[in-house]
């Protein structure tokens, strides 16, 4: 297990699976599970969609710092699956501080993959476009080296089941066996 605090950091594209990766896997360990996306949401009484459209992107990365911040900050914070937004790693201290709260896990997809499991999602602000392939191929060559900068390891889940991916993530943050 990684870090003191037992953490696990979900970090990926959006679709990559970290939501349901994350919640079976908190469940099967007897951890907790949070997710960054669904804080923000909560705290701030309003769909990711609406943020984006009221405030912009600036403001919910923002969020997600001051989020990813008092997390870092938190030694409370134990035994916890963290989800996070796939954009989460656009920040250079996100990156550092996601270290900091555990063991950070990057579930890695082609776009093609990718493109399958979101296509049609209008709960993507970001990709709110004709060419929503495209976007996610653009948007993968940007944060590729930043999502890899900031994980302690790499899961490829192509052709991986959830429970393939979960037990894979188990492994790699030093998790024998699973319930």
């Amino acid at each position: 297990m990684s870090g003191s605090r037992n953490n696990i950091c979900l970090i990926g594209y959006m679709g990559s699976g970290k939501s349901t990766v994350g919640k079976e896997l908190a469940e099967r360990l007897g951890m907790t599970f949070r997710d960054t996306d669904e804080i923000i949401v909560e705290s701030q009484g309003r769909s990711i969609p609406e943020i984006f459209r009221e405030e912009g992107e600036l403001y919910f990365r923002e969020l997600e710092h001051g989020l990813v911040q008092s997390f870092a900050e938190d030694e409370r914070l134990r035994d916890t699956v963290l989800s996070t937004g796939g954009g989460i790693i656009i920040n250079e201290d996100n990156r550092r501080l996601l270290k900091k709260i555990g063991c950070v896990v990057y579930l890695r997809a082609s776009a093609q993959s990718l493109y399958e499991r979101v296509k049609g999602d209008e709960g993507r602000p970001l990709l709110n476009t004709e060419d929503v392939y495209g976007r996610i191929k653009d948007m993968l060559k940007q944060r590729s080296p930043m999502y890899e900068e900031a994980a302690v390891h790499i899961i490829d889940t192509d052709g991986l089941s959830v429970d393939e991916t979960v037990k894979a993530v188990a492994a790699a943050a030093g998790y024998d066996a699973l319930k």
